[in-house]
């Protein structure tokens, strides 16, 4: 499996920080967070695209993914949402992002109603997708944390461009073991965001293996079934500017997962 690690750890610095954080720990990719605040977003022009790609090939670091925040289940108009999705999406396929994050967002709407939603706008932009190399992927998050919830919409997309990020906090927080977790989005799997939390009550960000997270069980899983993705680790310090700095942090969180990869047996 490969390593990466979200800039939420790393909020409003300069790309060149990034790069050199991921280049002196040995991660393999960065996970950038698509919003106004950071250097990378929807609204930046072509020579800033291609200014941010050049450095991290330069660089040997992947961008693994930008993190966009548009709500695919959200009651708002259709037009609003698709041309979100498709400026996050066009905006990965220039920055050469395999990934382009996105949230469920259906709040209080009756669950099949927002499933359909979703699953509507999904494959409406998966032709743009696959032209452009990337792939849309809904995070188990808010009103669908669950694996089991992400499922019933990415179950009738049915497009290789459309799959998922396994957030771990949140299928925990949904009650959900890495067991019942992993088949439900084996076929659709991305990546899988890892962090640590002190309790569900809790959920300031902690250095990896020192919080309540299922953490080994779910690498476990992953490797006694053969994938072999990508592990991210988001470390939400934007929501949190009182947690540890991340930049000490990067170095020992890398060798934890490397020390759970050994220990299942992948690597």
């Amino acid at each position: 499996m490969k390593l990466a690690f979200s800039t939420l750890g790393m909020p409003g610095r300069p790309l060149s920080e990034v790069v050199r954080l991921a280049r002196t720990h040995g991660y393999d990719g960065v996970e950038l967070r698509a919003h106004p605040e950071e250097p990378v977003h929807p609204g930046i022009g072509a020579a800033e695209r291609a200014a941010a790609a050049g450095e991290f090939a330069a660089a040997g670091v992947e961008i693994l993914a930008v993190a966009g925040y548009a709500q695919v289940a959200a009651p708002e108009p259709d037009e609003v949402v698709l041309a979100e999705l498709d400026a996050l999406v066009r905006l990965a396929g220039d920055l050469g992002a395999r990934y382009a994050r996105v949230f469920p967002g259906g709040g209080d709407r009756p669950a099949g109603e927002a499933d359909a939603t979703a699953a509507r706008r999904l494959g409406a932009l998966a032709p743009l997708a696959a032209d452009l190399g990337v792939h849309i992927v809904l995070e188990t998050h808010d009103s669908h944390r669950r694996a089991q919830d992400a499922a019933r919409i990415l179950g009738p997309v049915g497009h290789p461009n459309v799959g998922a990020v396994w957030d771990v906090l949140h299928t925990w927080l949904g009650g959900e073991e890495p067991a019942l977790t992993f088949p439900a989005l084996a076929p659709h799997l991305g990546y899988v965001q890892v962090k640590d939390v002190a309790s569900a009550e809790d959920v300031a960000p902690l250095p990896l293996g020192s919080g309540v997270l299922p953490l080994s069980e779910c690498v476990r899983q992953l490797s006694r079934e053969g994938w072999d993705g990508w592990l991210c680790w988001e470390y939400e310090k934007r929501w949190h500017p009182q947690a540890a700095d991340f930049g000490q942090l990067a170095g020992p969180g890398r060798e934890y997962l490397l020390g759970l990869l050994a220990g299942s047996g992948a690597g």
